[in-house]
């Protein structure tokens, strides 16, 4: 029990000091997180790739995830194009109500920061607070509110949105998302295809703001033991 408020105490520190440092790019290419964690002693890596914009940009993204007691800890790297441009920075998520894994509503709290190793200047920060509602066995609702802090710049701009899975069967999830980030809408849809308990697929299509600019990405997640 010691252990584990000194983890979550930790948790809290580095929270508070991501922010001080300064995500403009979130840990996956779904917009609107859920307040899960992995399970203790495993871990997770988030690859994916897609094209979006008016002025079509492509994006790569690799971020490998563990659980260290109650919190997951992980690093996120990057990489855009027009003009090529690398990120790289470390992220935080501690879920602090229904963690139980039969639990019908859980909340959590994330915070990452973003390095722009091509330009420089200010970090870019996230901070979002996910929350999730198992509506039915087959069912969940996420819901987000947070802010953002652009890299280079600095500005902050709120984030909120709301999100949907509905597990067709063990092997097939539908997704749908409606989220604002920095000062744009997206409407997000897709599914996610689990080749294994441990492996899964997502494919994506969205359109933001006001001229629908479309977007396309897949990314695929492994989940393995933590050596």
């Amino acid at each position: 029990m010691k252990r584990s408020m000194a983890l979550a105490g930790a948790a809290l520190l580095c929270l508070l000091g991501l922010l001080h440092a300064g995500s403009a790019l979130a840990g996956g290419h779904l917009d609107v997180d859920d307040a899960g964690t992995l399970d203790p002693g495993q871990c997770l890596v988030e690859t994916w790739g897609g094209r979006s914009g008016a002025v079509p940009v492509n994006a790569l993204h690799v971020g490998p995830t563990c659980r260290v007691g109650p919190i997951e800890l992980g690093v996120n790297l990057d990489r855009t194009s027009k003009p090529g441009t690398y990120y790289a920075g470390p992220q935080v998520k501690w879920t602090w109500f229904g963690q139980e894994a039969d639990a019908r509503f859980s909340g959590a709290v994330s915070a990452n920061a973003t390095f722009d190793r091509t330009h420089h200047g200010k970090p870019g920060r996230q901070l979002v607070f996910p929350f999730t509602l198992v509506a039915t066995p087959n069912w969940q609702i996420h819901a987000n509110i947070g802010a953002d802090w652009a890299t280079v710049t600095g500005e902050r701009t709120f984030r909120r949105g709301l999100g949907t899975e509905w597990a067709l069967n063990e092997a097939v999830s539908l997704l749908a998302e409606r989220n604002r980030a920095f000062d744009a809408w997206t409407t997000r849809i897709g599914a996610r295809f689990n080749f294994t308990p441990f492996t899964s697929l997502d494919v994506t299509t969205s359109r933001t703001g006001t001229e629908h600019a479309r977007g396309f990405y897949v990314g695929l997640n492994h989940e393995f033991k933590r050596p």
